[in-house]
């Protein structure tokens, strides 16, 4: 069973990235999958879920109307679209998962992936 995080990397403010997270061993069909964030010297920080059934999405303030989480069955991949990307955007990127629907608390997540840096800045 492994998570996988890609697609960080070095960005301007104001732009794009796009992070995916691959699933082997297991079917993402049946969990929610989240998206988390930590930045040196702070807390991790949720930054979206998107369910397992109808697709429901979360997202937090800080990055609601900029990222848009969506899931490739055919593909056992999630995404997290990062649009209008901020210089307090910057952190190292996580995805996990949980049975079913989003969690409200990070810690009920099952499995988490290694992380990918993001990093905004001109």
């Amino acid at each position: 069973v492994q998570l996988q995080a890609s697609g960080g990397g070095l960005v301007q403010p104001g732009g794009s990235l796009r992070l995916s997270c691959a699933a082997s061993g297991f079917t993402l069909d049946y969990y929610a999958v989240g998206w988390f964030r930590q930045a040196p010297g702070k807390e991790r920080e949720g930054v979206s879920c998107i369910g397992s059934s109808d697709g429901s999405t979360y997202y937090a303030d800080s990055v609601k109307g900029r990222f848009t989480s969506s899931r490739d069955n055919a593909k056992n991949t999630v995404y997290l679209q990062m649009n209008s990307l901020k210089p307090e955007d910057t952190a190292v990127y996580y995805c996990a998962t949980a049975v079913g629907v989003c969690p409200s608390d990070g810690d009920e997540y099952d499995y988490w992936g290694q992380g990918t840096q993001v990093t905004v800045s001109s």
